[in-house]
């Protein structure tokens, strides 16, 4: 008997593309997408299906919480507003495209970040999102720069050192699969569960091929970890709470 390659307790029945075996149905239910890095082709998944994007969505909040505080620890609310901007063009972007992966996200976040080096690394033409999400930052920028002083505006070193760690943060949270949709599925369940305005809002097309920004939804009111006094107060528009 060929025993499940994920629990190793029941017979596994269905081939597993992302585990290379087979894997009992019980597991493959409860865990696809979830904690298995499924390829988007797999044939037992429908990861765009509104009770995958659900379960992945609260997993997704879970982590994204302490990103949040990570980032908040790195560069106060500068560093928060930066990736707030990728997961809202991110999922304006991928919202409605069924078999997109996470590795076009990651393609363009480096992609991103390779601009933000002072030596001039040679690469492949870059996919067409990381070209929107170029125009955004560039954009996000020039507004941070117009609107704040200085020493409030995100620095170039600094908004490098965001993009590498919201690379780990992809990265991790997509899993080793090859064609994971594991972080998109996380990013559009989550954003659709806890903020369906801005879902809403941003589903829409946009004229003048221009993303409009709704208000902040980072997690508010972050202590720094290993702080025992409370930290700064960060206080954010959130256009819906639960």
């Amino acid at each position: 008997m060929s025993k499940c390659v994920y629990c190793k307790q029941r017979k596994g029945k269905r081939p597993c593309p992302a585990l290379g075996g087979l894997i009992c149905s019980q597991c493959c239910g409860e865990h696809r997408v979830v904690r298995i890095s499924c390829p988007s082709d797999c044939v037992y998944l429908d990861a765009s299906s509104d009770y995958q994007q659900k379960r992945v969505g609260e997993r997704f909040a879970q982590q994204r919480k302490e990103f949040y505080k990570e980032l908040f620890e790195l560069g106060g609310e500068k560093a928060a507003a930066l990736f707030n901007l990728i997961e809202v063009v991110t999922f304006s972007y991928f919202h409605d495209r069924r078999n997109a992966q996470d590795g076009e996200v990651i393609a363009s976040l480096q992609s991103l970040r390779r601009t933000l080096s002072p030596l001039h690394i040679p690469a492949a033409p870059p996919p067409v999102f990381a070209e929107l999400l170029k125009k955004e930052y560039e954009a996000f920028t020039k507004q941070q720069g117009q609107a704040q002083s200085a020493q409030q505006t995100l620095d170039q070193q600094a908004a490098a050192e965001v993009l590498d760690r919201a690379l780990k943060f992809v990265t991790e949270f997509s899993g080793p699969g090859l064609q994971s949709q594991r972080f998109l599925t996380g990013l559009i369940g989550y954003i659709r569960s806890h903020h369906p305005e801005v879902a809403e809002q941003l589903a829409k097309p946009h004229e003048g091929g221009r993303i409009i920004l709704p208000g902040q939804f980072t997690p508010g009111q972050v202590e720094p970890v290993g702080h025992s006094h409370p930290g700064p107060q960060h206080a954010h528009h959130h256009p819906h709470r639960h």
